[in-house]
């Protein structure tokens, strides 16, 4: 009962921290969040609850109000495409803190997560790793660098081999047989694996025949280079870079500083800075573009690689849990980022990034709001740990024209969209505080805690692959009845 034991010292250091825990209502209405939303007919033809997405905008009015502290274990709902970190219902801890900003309020969740690493030891209760923390801050990375050396918006901290741009050094040659894309970007990333380079070779073999790599193959940007070092072999195994590509390339990597498996630098050096017998070189093209979306092709190959050579023993598991804040994140993204993303419904061509309720960074984010909206970065902050999303959160707009003005003329959402908003302008213009918070997902939490690889492994009663409780047979088919008593017409 790991879970409810976790639960019940969250609660505890939360009242510590004087939070006071608040249930804000489960029937919402239907407001365009970014997530699809789950509606509930009512026998009033042509209206419908919509379950939250979050306690987002109820919370930011109970700052109005004049709430400081205010936490609950949310239930949300969001009809996503499922995946092992996703369920269509979720319990998330959700936190927002009045004359806050986000530094107040990353220091708050530092305290609190180490706070119940320190009960989980001194309670014994059993996690799959070892629970020591940094002493100091975790670590900090911004989207940008997250994107250019993890590949990826969730860096795991875990995977030391970091990513290089090695376009510079480069032959023509190699660059034209890789992509057709003008002026790529080329991006290494190196492992050093326990095999020599004919055990590699036969790896790598294996993992690109199988569906992990199927769609990285198949990438509009080129299928990835791979090249595994042999001294036995022309140019040491790297013959395709030339001479003059292959010695910059291992100067490179001699150039980079070492590291250790107990550093926690996500900027920080290599596990392997120079070549060996073995080694396995990764090469991917992307285009010489500002990044977007969540992670980049390599960024997955170098997840995936991961993940199968531990799975065939080539590499042996970092253990240890390893927190990472990804901070500056892009207040809006491009909707071609992310098509399957309902988004805010407008048609600026983007939507924001996180929600619409998020706060430009600096003065500096809020004139780029007028020439240059794609290039402000937001107040928001994601943690991390070892690879997955563990919560997000951000300062909060708290002025009613601002937040108008972001909707309406930024995402152009319609008339009839902003109207939905109206309860928040309100509670906004009739003054609220300046705000941040954060939520934690408490099952992705218990699930990396416990070395699950998916959260239906911590929930009681957890949906399928197709949102479906096998159990009780839930969703069920509408009667007749039912049907004319809410006013539903089935096709």
């Amino acid at each position: 009962m790991f879970r409810s034991k976790l639960a019940k010292l969250v609660r505890k250091y939360l009242y510590s921290m004087s939070f006071d825990e608040i249930e804000t209502p489960i029937l919402f209405k239907s407001t365009p969040e970014g997530a699809r939303e789950f509606l509930v007919p009512t026998r009033k033809p042509g209206y419908a609850y919509a379950l939250p997405q979050s306690p987002q905008q109820y919370k930011q009015i109970l700052m109005a109000s004049g709430v400081t502290k205010y936490f609950q274990f949310a239930k949300c709902f969001r009809d996503e495409d499922l995946r092992a970190d996703r369920q269509p219902e979720f319990t998330q801890i959700d936190m927002e803190i009045s004359w806050a900003g986000g530094q107040y309020v990353m220091q708050t969740v530092e305290e609190l997560v180490k706070g119940i690493h320190g009960q989980i030891e001194s309670e014994q209760l059993e996690v799959v790793n070892n629970i020591e923390l940094p002493k100091t801050g975790f670590p900090r990375v911004t989207y940008e660098e997250a994107m250019s050396k993890h590949g990826s918006d969730k860096p795991d901290l875990r995977i030391l081999d970091l990513i290089h741009r090695v376009d510079s050094i480069i032959p023509e040659n190699l660059k034209e047989m890789m992509t057709s894309i003008e002026n790529p970007i080329i991006e290494a990333c190196k492992f050093r694996l326990n095999g020599n380079s004919r055990k590699v070779q036969q790896f790598i073999r294996k993992f690109m025949d199988s569906a992990d790599a199927e769609a990285i193959q198949k990438n509009p940007d080129g299928p990835p280079g791979i090249f595994i070092f042999d001294p036995r072999r022309p140019l040491e195994g790297l013959q395709a870079f030339g001479f003059e590509g292959a010695e910059a390339l291992k100067q490179l990597y001699s150039s980079l500083p070492s590291s250790s498996h107990n550093n926690n630098d996500p900027q920080g050096p290599d596990a392997t800075t120079n070549f060996d017998e073995g080694d396995l070189l990764i090469l991917q093209a992307r285009p010489n573009t500002p990044h977007s979306g969540g992670s980049t092709t390599l960024g997955k190959l170098r997840l995936a690689l991961y993940k199968a050579a531990i799975s065939e023993q080539l590499l042996a598991p970092t253990p240890g849990f390893h927190y990472l804040w990804v901070t500056d994140f892009p207040l809006f993204t491009l909707n071609a980022a992310n098509p399957t993303d309902p988004g805010q419904g407008g048609t600026s061509g983007f939507s924001s990034t996180h929600h619409p309720f998020t706060a430009p960074k600096s003065a500096d984010d809020i004139d780029l709001l007028f020439t240059d909206p794609l290039a402000v970065t937001a107040d928001h902050y994601d943690l991390v740990l070892n690879g997955v999303e563990l919560g997000g959160g951000s300062k909060r707009v708290h002025s009613a024209e601002v937040q108008k003005f972001i909707m309406k003329n930024e995402l152009q959402m319609s008339d009839e969209r902003m109207s939905d908003f109206d309860h928040l302008f309100e509670a906004l213009r009739a003054g609220c505080p300046p705000h941040a918070g954060f939520a934690i997902g408490f099952d992705r939490w218990v699930a990396v805690l416990t070395g699950r690889e998916s959260v239906r492994d911590v929930i009681f009663f957890p949906k399928g692959n197709k949102g479906e409780d096998a159990m009780v047979g839930s969703p069920g088919l509408i009667t007749r009845e039912q049907e004319e008593t809410y006013n539903l017409k089935s096709r």
